[in-house]
């Protein structure tokens, strides 16, 4: 069932890293036809699948069965996510919704239409599958209930998400300009995710067992022998529920929360019915030490760590995918649009690293923290011996095959055999403990690391540099397929201009104006340099004046009209500066300051001209 996260926040990072083209691919009647057609085709395979599976069941090993239904159960997942990902990329989904207002001002209430439609892909799969479940697990529950079970289960995961987006969407809608300030900047997206973090890390658990529908275990015997162990344990909590996982038909218990006053230890029917008192110690004693070893923290590290690395890695993705000889000649050959498949690709890589990261580093320490987890039980009982017993039923009761390890847990049979060689000798405990304190401290030095070379490269000169270089690089490959574009060399220009590079800058925006004479961004930015350059060997004031004039015949913008004022300006036409800045000061809507700033100078050099005269 963890599985189901996994698959969820795959669905989430193939719908953020998608931007939708200018237009679909397909018209609303041949989008329509296609979305439709390939959701009956996706019923017509999931139901095929499953009715052969159950034809086996009577035939075969229930370990083998058992296997075989969730092999079957992940291959049809996997294919869930390849049709959610054909509706986005290839029919082009949310283009279609792109102009809706209600869209427009929360585009958290799109994702999660989107997202719900993936919900209803997999529900097709819990659908089909539930009647090989029941053969091979003999219990009670219906459709609808084994359905809603791995639905209510796996969506929390989610709420974190829902909860930043959806707050941002409010701030962003909100009348107030100092928070969508904040909110803008790279610093105050940090403090804005830290606080929001820690806050959702916090109080989550209590939205979370509300969504699982769990309840106050009931008084008696079995909560009076947990309270008891939680106590000589020095464990404190907000509450013991009664977790209905699959109808609380799994051997199995929990614990979450990071603070006592939002933690709870959970445990469902079937653990309290099957198991004797001392193997639910032992059960519970394993959540303690969960508790007592600070795995919920390092679990909360491990994520921001994935953050950090995501972040540093963002950069050189998006530069290695435009850098690509490989994927240029691609777009040449097969004319796709280029946009489409950069954000194919950056998608692509991303769920790979997402999945490199969790399968191997978090699930490496999954793995141990539960074995971790697991040896805590001789800090409370004399013997893991019960612990042992338990891991048999479960075995037993599950149908997995006890050797068959996944990435969250050892297997069964693994995790047996290393509480034998506790039992027999007690260094095995301190050398596993050693290893996990070795395990961190690897992995801290490696964050750390990799955050030091992400601030170099997200801040600072290095990051100018690098964005300068591929930039360039991008863009002189991009004029190697169209030679006469007019606006490749204004951005050139404008890279070279802010590289310094003047004489470089001038032959670009000058080759700019050559295939386009009209060009009011090259005209106004190649007056501005020759305005206003560093370097006094490039300055040109009277052809800026001319250039500057000609850009606002072509669009009276408040930043061209700048560039007119300053050109008259230096050429100590200061009344025509004055005019012009006015003129920019009424059309400007946004940084009004700067151009205030702009009319003072002008008008201060005017009153310094008068009083110059009059001196004279």
């Amino acid at each position: 069932m963890f599985s189901n996260f996994i698959y969820l926040i795959i669905v989430l990072l193939i719908y953020t890293t998608y931007p939708p083209p200018e237009e679909p691919n397909f018209t609303l009647l041949e989008t329509s036809a296609l979305f439709f057609g390939l959701i009956i085709a996706f019923i017509f395979f999931t139901r095929l699948q499953f009715r052969a599976l159950e034809k086996q069941i009577s035939e075969q090993s229930p370990y083998r069965l058992d296997h075989k239904f969730n092999s079957t159960l992940s291959r049809l997942s996997v294919a869930a996510i390849v049709l959610f990902t054909i509706d986005i990329y290839g029919l082009s989904l949310p283009s279609f919704l792109i102009n809706i207002s209600v869209f427009t001002i929360s585009p958290t209430l799109q994702a999660l239409l989107f997202i719900g439609l993936f919900v209803f892909y997999i529900a097709i799969v819990w659908g089909f599958a539930y009647r090989a479940y029941q053969k091979l697990n003999m219990d009670g529950m219906s459709r609808r209930a084994y359905i809603f079970s791995n639905i209510s289960f796996s969506i929390p995961v989610l709420i974190p998400w829902l909860l930043l987006s959806g707050i941002a969407d409010i701030i962003n809608a909100l009348p107030f300009e100092l928070p969508k300030y904040l909110l803008s900047t790279t610093e105050g997206e940090i403090i804005y995710f830290i606080i929001f973090l820690l806050g959702v890390s916090i109080i989550g658990p209590a939205m979370i067992q509300k969504f699982w529908r769990c309840k106050p275990l009931e008084p008696g015997f079995h909560r009076s022998r947990i309270e008891n162990l939680c106590k000589k344990a020095g464990v404190e909590y907000a509450e013991i529920l009664s977790w209905p996982i699959l109808g609380g038909r799994m051997i199995t218990a929990g614990v979450m929360g990071l603070v006592k006053k939002f933690r709870y230890i959970l445990v469902t029917n079937a653990l309290l019915r099957f198991l004797e008192p001392e193997e639910i110690d032992a059960v519970i004693t394993h959540e303690i030490g969960h508790i007592k070893k600070k795995h919920l923290w390092f679990y909360l590290l491990f994520f921001v760590g994935y953050l950090v690395l995501s972040y540093v890695s963002f950069d050189l993705i998006i530069y290695s995918i435009i850098y690509a000889d490989l994927l240029f000649s691609i777009i040449n050959i097969t004319g796709f649009d280029q946009t489409v498949v950069y954000s194919t690709v950056l998608s692509l890589v991303t769920i790979i690293l997402f999945l490199v990261y969790f399968r191997f580093i978090f699930g490496f320490f999954m793995r141990n923290f539960e074995r971790q987890a697991d040896i805590h039980i001789y800090t409370l009982c004399k013997s893991s011996k019960p612990l042992i017993s338990t891991l048999e039923k479960i075995a037993l009761t599950s149908g997995q095959p006890p050797d068959k390890p996944n990435w969250h847990h050892f297997s069964i049979k693994e995790r047996i055999e290393y509480l034998k060689k506790c039992e027999t000798d007690k260094r095995w405990i301190i050398f596993h403990n050693q290893k996990i304190r070795k395990s961190i401290a690897v992995y801290l030095a490696g964050m750390i690391l990799i955050g030091g070379i992400g601030y170099k490269l997200s801040f600072g000169e290095t990051k100018d540099r690098l964005n300068k270089y591929f930039f360039e690089k991008t863009i002189l490959r991009e004029l190697e397929k169209t030679p006469n574009n007019p606006g490749l060399y204004s951005a050139l220009g404008d890279l070279f201009y802010s590289g310094k590079n003047y004489a470089k800058a001038i032959e670009a925006y000058e080759r700019s104006l050559i295939y386009l004479p009209d060009n009011p961004q090259a005209l106004n930015n190649l007056a501005w340099l020759f305005a206003t350059c560093d370097d006094e060997k490039f300055r040109n004031p009277k052809r800026a004046v001319m250039l500057a004039k000609k850009a606002v015949r072509l669009k009276e913008a408040p930043h061209i009209l700048d560039t007119l004022a300053e050109s008259f300006y230096v050429n100590n036409e200061i009344q025509d500066a004055i005019a012009t800045g006015r003129r920019a000061l009424d059309l400007a809507k946004k940084n009004r300051s700067y151009y205030e700033k702009q009319l003072n100078k002008f008008i201060k050099a005017a009153e310094k001209e008068i009083v110059t005269i009059h001196d004279g």
